[in-house]
């Protein structure tokens, strides 16, 4: 039962790619075109930003041209902006270049097998070891809505992963991406990440480093890169998550508002696919059977390609006050973080949760329920920021 289960999400989650006007062949559809950017050069040949963000950096003390220039270099604790409404990512063209991308550190978040046994929570026993599978590719027909999550974070250029996902008060038109908290936010001892873009299908054809040597960005993000304008992530986060280790996890995900640094279309129009994110907050035994896809960049992978796990989730759970989370067996490492969790309920792939944190031995994964407090989050990114 498991298996045919299994092979159902694989095929549901081809199937949503597909009928949601993902293209086949070689070429990736909808690729982002050489339109008007979202920040446009000025006759002075500075990056013009809308002026609310503009009135946001200054209400900071941060001077626009200086960031753009290298001020966001700056970690200085005083200046991290860490208040849930003090998130600003302005637009800076160019900087996500192909091999900079390659430089980027995975976001590893893990917990030890001794505290993950010596847990006070409900936890079901240790999933056995689930060996990722390498997707396939094109990417954009088999797994359309997954892609990876790049920022800088006080260690440098650093990656995660996301998913596209619907904005149900602006159908067809999302522009909303489903990632992890500590994908884009250091939680209770730091603040916002920058530079966040998002980049759905990358390196669509699961090229190799020596095969992507000189390669034409569209073979890196051929549907373009996708700032953030906007991101959101649970107060239990903000508060209580850190970088390492459990805390926070079960509060671990954020949901960012995208817009593309070329082009005028939403990223569901552009990409071809979204998915509805299932906020009923199954119990394990309940949910049947869950796929999590990434990309994992820690050894032995490298972050180039996009691998799978499919298992019967478990429970886990750090602490007795702290909510229960999804646990299953998988090997994907650092890197898969903010990835998506899917499962087919009423015949239709949905996002159920998010890699979180996984064993230091990469033998599982664990990742939140996704229940009120998160559909709140949601809602309320897409009716203030979603549709534009």
């Amino acid at each position: 039962r498991t298996v045919l289960a299994a092979t159902g999400l694989v095929a549901a989650l081809a199937l949503t790619a597909t009928a949601c006007g993902g293209s086949s062949g070689d070429e990736a559809g909808g690729r982002a075109g050489p339109g008007a950017s979202r920040a446009a050069d000025d006759a002075d040949g500075k990056v013009s930003l809308p002026s609310d963000l503009t009135d946001r950096l200054e209400e900071h003390g941060i001077d626009v041209d200086r960031w753009k220039d290298g001020g966001w270099k700056d970690w200085d604790r005083d200046k991290w902006l860490s208040e849930a409404e003090d998130f600003v990512n302005p637009v800076i063209e160019g900087l996500w270049k192909p091999e900079r991308m390659r430089a980027a550190e995975e976001a590893d978040k893990t917990v030890s097998t001794k505290d993950a046994r010596a847990a006070q929570g409900v936890s079901d026993p240790e999933p056995a070891p689930v060996r990722a599978q390498a997707e396939k590719t094109p990417y954009h027909d088999h797994a359309a809505p997954v892609g990876k999550v790049f920022f800088d974070s006080p260690d440098g250029p650093s990656v995660c992963s996301g998913t596209v996902v619907k904005d149900v008060n602006h159908p067809g038109r999302s522009n909303l991406v489903w990632t992890a908290g500590h994908c884009v936010h250091a939680g209770a001892d730091g603040g916002w990440y920058r530079n966040l873009v998002f980049v759905p299908a990358y390196n669509d054809l699961g090229k190799s480093e020596s095969e992507l040597s000189g390669a034409d960005p569209a073979e890196i993000a051929p549907y373009g890169n996708w700032w953030a304008d906007w991101a959101a992530t649970s107060n239990g986060w903000i508060q209580g998550g850190s970088e390492s280790g459990g805390a926070g996890a079960p509060y671990d995900y954020a949901v960012l508002h995208v817009q593309p640094e070329q082009g005028g279309k939403s990223l569901e129009e552009t990409v071809g696919a979204a998915l509805d994110v299932d906020f009923s907050a199954p119990s394990a035994a309940a949910a049947g059977s869950m796929g999590a896809w990434g990309y994992p960049a820690a050894p032995p992978y490298n972050g180039l390609r996009m691998f799978k796990c499919l298992d019967a989730p478990g429970r886990f759970s750090l602490a007795a006050n702290l909510p229960t989370m999804y646990r299953i067996g998988c090997t994907m490492t650092g890197g898969s973080s903010g990835g998506g969790w899917f499962r087919v309920r009423d015949g239709r792939t949905v996002l159920v949760s998010n890699t979180s944190i996984g064993a230091t031995d990469n033998t599982w994964l664990a990742g939140p329920q996704l229940g009120r407090d998160a559909e709140a989050l949601y809602q309320s990114m897409s009716r203030t920021h979603g549709g534009s």
